[in-house]
């Protein structure tokens, strides 16, 4: 009696595991492989760096992808793939083809990502715990980031007749336009002071808004921002003096973001652009540089504040620990 209720036991999980691996089996039929792409042009950097680049982020963001056996397995391949394509399209070492200065922005925003634990993905080294990246390895990679700017140690002595003033570049006759549309002025001068930050890179940045930036701001209704609003970060260099005064220098570039978020739907509704040096060049060659490398750093660093850094809050107020909560 008991063998036979044994048997009518075995048959259904026999059934079911069966089942399951055809239903398996079938899941491989629809499995289709990582297109192929050839290495277009590698990024150029010192052998340390380009290893720790090569061990924790190759994988995703190139062309050059050494998957684990369960990586080509469907279902889990599916989401595998979205991911590298995702990846590749932020940001793509095989297809390294900028500028000193774009190069130096992508360490920077690389960088920002490993130091904020946001990369490697917390996800990817669960499976992949040899990606993940070590503080040693962070300092490597900060300490070449620094490089890129022909950073010294050395400061200049302070002039006891220079005046102290913080000088706009000079602006062109005609203001030029990022290829996203976003278009140079000069009003943020006259516009209110939100913030102020510095950066590892010994830079000066101070933050303006417009009036919906500002009113927002005060209102702590930026879940989303508004329409219209605007938000300019000028940047300078650091200038130190022997008796430890620092003051701004040359002018870096000036980054604006506008929210429209109609027009903007793949940066999450801002429009991104930065302006460069004296004759305030655009950043990027056609309007997606921003979905390419911008929103990556401010979608993954910033979501809890409308993807814009530097937010002045207010501390402890209900309504804003209700929003950083969610």
């Amino acid at each position: 009696m008991d063998s036979v209720k044994k048997k009518r036991t075995v048959k259904p999980i026999a059934i079911i595991f069966l089942a399951v691996m055809a239903a398996f089996t079938v899941l491989q039929l629809f499995n289709k492989p990582l297109e192929g792409k050839p290495v277009a042009k590698k990024i150029e950097a010192p052998r340390e760096v380009l290893a720790i680049l090569e061990n924790s982020c190759f994988n995703c963001h190139s062309n050059e992808q050494k998957l684990s056996w369960y990586d080509k397995i469907a279902p889990v391949s599916w989401a595998v793939n979205k991911d590298i394509k995702r990846a590749q399209e932020v940001l793509n070492f095989s297809e390294w083809n900028y500028s000193a200065g774009e190069h130096q922005g992508k360490m920077y925003a690389i960088l920002n990502m490993m130091q904020s634990g946001k990369m490697p993905l917390h996800e990817y080294t669960l499976l992949h715990p040899s990606a993940k990246i070590t503080k040693k390895e962070i300092e490597t990679i900060r300490k070449y980031t620094l490089s890129l700017s022909g950073l010294t140690s050395a400061k200049q002595e302070k002039d006891p007749h220079r005046s102290v003033e913080i000088h706009h570049n000079s602006t062109p006759a005609k203001f030029p336009v990022s290829p996203n549309g976003v278009q140079y002025t000069d009003a943020f001068k006259n516009w209110k002071v939100i913030s102020m930050s510095t950066l590892f890179d010994h830079s000066i940045r101070v933050i303006y808004g417009n009036e919906i930036a500002v009113k927002a701001i005060e209102t702590e209704n930026f879940h989303p921002w508004p329409d219209g609003s605007i938000v300019v970060k000028s940047v300078w260099k650091q200038e130190n003096f022997a008796d430890g005064e620092v003051t701004a220098g040359e002018f870096v570039n000036a980054q604006f973001m506008v929210k429209d978020a109609k027009k903007y739907t793949d940066t999450k509704g801002w429009g991104f652009a930065k302006f460069s040096g004296n004759d305030l060049h655009p950043t990027g060659k056609t309007a997606s540089f921003a979905k390419e490398s911008c929103i990556a750093c401010h979608r993954q660093l910033a979501e809890k504040t409308g993807y814009l850094f530097d937010v002045p809050m207010k501390i402890n107020t209900e309504r804003l620990i209700k929003n950083l909560e969610k």
